[in-house]
């Protein structure tokens, strides 16, 4: 059974749209969120192993905020329903040019704001150091630092194990191993930080849901690599856009020291911070994150 999701009502009442446009030698499926007409398009890239659904609850609270904005969702090429790039590989270069290309694909290149989450701020990040142009990026929960170096590296060294295991298994064993349910809920439970049951049981169902809808063992272990190899303190120095960081008090995935040295590192960056929530801001605090999106958003629109 599933789970009903609290942000239903708000995203009900606006227009979603499902398309496709070729890039990178296959579709990228994406969904548009609210008025084709707004002058202002949001551009967000969600996580590791997520899809759409991940950033949803972001999207329906900015939404219901009254700010004039579509908001564009792909599935990352390899995950959800987007099938794996043809002319890339899946790392974070790849990654990055595909990004370009999906905006160039939309006409959207140079004029679409960006915001990437947790992978998709590495992705983001990478693609604009790279010379992609856009009036704003966001990155929610950045991964500011390695992750092997954080308060989790442990868990994260445990984590490159079980993926190097899953990637020498023969193939059908190795897949199934991915997407064992009792290691998606581990990893669900380890991750949330909300004492709410409601929202508890929101998040666990939205990662037995959507965490294991990967296109292949390949793909999926190509992007693991480029999330554990890199980070976005490489990239910040060649960022020239305004950047907008909003981390978390309790991420322990990238703590909040890294990211104040990350916000060092950008040119043009400030940084908010959102207490009593870890890597998890785009589901246990999208009213807080929606918020301060609004206001950057609101902001841009005045210029």
């Amino acid at each position: 059974m599933t789970t009903p999701s609290p942000f239903a009502a708000d995203l009900g009442r606006f227009l979603v749209q499902q398309a496709s446009v070729t890039v990178a030698g296959a579709d990228t499926v994406y969904w548009s969120y609210g008025s084709p007409a707004a002058d202002t398009v949001l551009v967000v890239v969600h996580g590791f192993r997520g899809e759409h659904h991940g950033l949803e609850p972001v999207i329906a609270r900015l939404l219901a905020s009254g700010t004039d904005v579509r908001v564009i969702a792909p599935d990352l090429p390899g995950f959800g329903a987007s099938p794996p790039m043809v002319t890339h590989r899946h790392d974070i270069d790849g990654y990055a040019a595909w990004l370009e290309e999906f905006l160039g694909a939309l006409r959207l290149r140079g004029s679409a704001l960006v915001l990437g989450h947790s992978f998709g701020s590495i992705v983001a990040a990478a693609a604009v150091a790279a010379g992609l142009s856009t009036p704003l990026l966001v990155l929610i929960n950045p991964i500011g630092a390695s992750a092997l170096a954080g308060p989790r590296g442990v868990l994260t060294r445990l984590a490159v194990e079980y993926y190097r295991l899953c990637a020498i298994l023969p193939r059908t064993l190795g897949v199934r191993l991915l997407s064992n349910r009792l290691i998606v809920r581990a990893m669900s439970v380890v991750m949330v930080t909300t004492k709410e049951p409601a929202l508890r049981r929101f998040v666990h169902d939205q990662h037995d849901r959507y965490f294991s809808v990967f296109a292949s063992r390949d793909t999926l272990l190509e992007a693991f690599r480029a999330l554990v190899s890199h980070d976005v303190s490489e990239y910040a120095a060649r960022i020239s856009a305004s950047t907008l960081l909003i981390a978390a008090a309790q991420d322990d995935v990238t703590p909040l020291a890294a990211q104040y040295r990350l916000l060092e590192k950008l040119p043009r960056a400030q940084l908010q911070v959102i207490d009593g929530v870890g890597h998890l801001i785009h589901y246990e605090k999208p009213d807080e994150a929606a918020t301060l999106l609004a206001a950057a958003l609101n902001e841009r629109i005045r210029q």
